[in-house]
């Protein structure tokens, strides 16, 4: 089968899209060298061949993994699909062509390279959605709760089923700033939408109140003695102080504005949105 290293894949950044570059790979007997989603720079004179997303065709991709892997490997390729890995679109093609030849042993190949590179990386993705359990901060707008993240990885489908448990009876908001992408949470219905731009109106004066109440909470129950930054830096890296209340100062907050966007359920196997 060619491993051509001008071949290049170009789709739409769909999870369905990229099950469908893997049947494509195998329908063609050829390896693409790139696969690229929209909004990669490319060189001047590379041409990439257009993948289709075609539902059928993703579908007999997707429900073939556990049948001729496993399911955990099922799992890893639809989590490694949220991971910020590089090339991570080859990486699970190369991974699911190792797993269709060799079977279910390609979970414990972890001196593979693509098979440790995957691994590593969902490691990376739970890890962080895990921290942001506990690292969410919630404000109060009107009758709504807001909070704005800034992860690496897209963590957000995995944060989904916590967060609507938990607040079962609200109506919430996760803005995720990196990918522009949020998480909304009404009438016990949740569903990923994309959000280019969102600026948030003045917040009232009890929310003022409860902010500072939080940050004199954090400062009271602090022990000084055990004071240990780089404990607290490691439990709680510094890069997720930005969106946190209790290391903020002044933060200037303007209008909502949500335009237009398209939306993904939540209850598919292919939960992510694709921009229209």
């Amino acid at each position: 089968m060619p491993d051509r290293t001008d071949l290049i894949y170009a789709y739409d950044s769909s999870f369905e899209g990229l099950m469908c570059c893997v049947f494509e790979s195998y329908e063609q007997k050829e390896i693409p060298s790139v696969i690229r989603p929209p909004g990669v720079e490319q060189s001047l004179f590379d041409t990439a061949k257009w993948i289709e997303t075609d539902e059928h065709k993703a579908e007999r991709v997707y429900n073939s993994i556990p049948l001729k892997i496993s399911s955990q490997a099922q799992e890893l390729v639809k989590l490694g699909f949220l991971t910020c890995a590089p090339h991570k679109e080859l990486l699970i093609v190369h991974f699911l062509r190792l797993g269709f030849k060799v079977g279910r042993k390609v979970m414990t190949m972890l001196t593979d390279d693509t098979v440790n590179s995957l691994q590593k990386a969902v490691h990376h993705l739970t890890s962080e959605s895990h921290k942001f359990k506990g690292f969410v901060r919630f404000s109060v707008y009107g009758e709504v709760l807001v909070a704005v993240i800034e992860p690496k990885n897209f963590v957000l489908p995995l944060l989904s089923l916590h967060f609507c448990d938990r607040f079962r009876n609200e109506a919430f908001m996760i803005y995720d700033k990196t990918h522009s992408m949020a998480l909304i949470y009404r009438s016990q219905k949740a569903e990923l939408m994309f959000v280019d731009e969102l600026t948030l109106p003045e917040v009232d004066s009890t929310e003022v109140e409860y902010r500072r109440l939080w940050k004199q909470f954090y400062k009271t129950i602090a022990i000084e003695g055990r004071n240990n930054p780089r404990c607290r830096m490691t439990l709680m890296p510094k890069r997720y102080w930005g969106q946190m209340t209790e290391f903020q100062g002044q933060v200037a907050e303007t209008a909502t504005e949500i335009p237009p966007t398209s939306t993904g359920s939540l209850n598919s196997p292919f939960q992510y949105p694709t921009r229209k």
